[in-house]
């Protein structure tokens, strides 16, 4: 059976469900690596980009913004000069009730008896404003820019629009 759309989870809706060890088969998580950098230096300018809106962001879509942000600072920026920090965990545990499809589905599905679903994945929940990337790197012109293509690629990977935050350094920034 073909993956549903991203667009089927962003909305929260309902409960969350969280207690893993009350459920069977949870898939595991794609994203396995929240630090990446160099992660002992204090660097002098924070960036973080947040979110618009009340969100549901699944693990495979924070794992793509983070490929896609990692890989361009280490390769412009070098793997010694930033730190980069994915600030939201999934979590809550999303569920779909599958439905057969095709000729002769009606005999073999049920419908909505019992229709509580099955687990597809993990997803994060995000309040607006709230917190989902953050880069530290140095006060250099160009390490900041390319902080900030940085996490503008990662905000094309998540459901929602999203904004970038100076935290600290804004005098190297302008």
């Amino acid at each position: 059976m073909a993956k549903k759309p991203a667009s089927m989870y962003r909305r929260i809706t309902g409960q969350a469900n969280t207690r893993r060890e009350y459920m069977r088969g949870v898939p595991g998580r794609r994203i396995n690596q929240f630090d990446m950098g160099n992660l002992k230096a204090d660097f002098p300018v924070i960036l973080t980009l947040r979110v618009k809106n009340r969100v549901q962001v699944r693990h495979t879509a924070l794992e793509a913004g983070r490929i896609a942000a990692n890989r361009l600072m280490s390769s412009e920026v070098g793997v010694q000069n930033y730190n980069l920090k994915i600030r939201a965990f999934p979590h809550i545990v999303l569920r779909e009730n599958k439905l057969a499809t095709g000729a002769g589905a009606d005999r073999v599905s049920s419908g909505m008896r019992r229709a509580f679903g099955k687990n597809v994945g993990t997803a994060a929940r995000l309040e607006r404003d709230q917190a989902i990337i953050t880069i530290r790197t140095s006060a250099d012109k160009e390490r900041i820019n390319t902080a900030k293509q940085a996490l503008w690629r990662a905000s094309m990977k998540f459901p929602t629009p999203c904004y970038i935050d100076v935290e600290q350094g804004l005098e190297y920034v302008n």
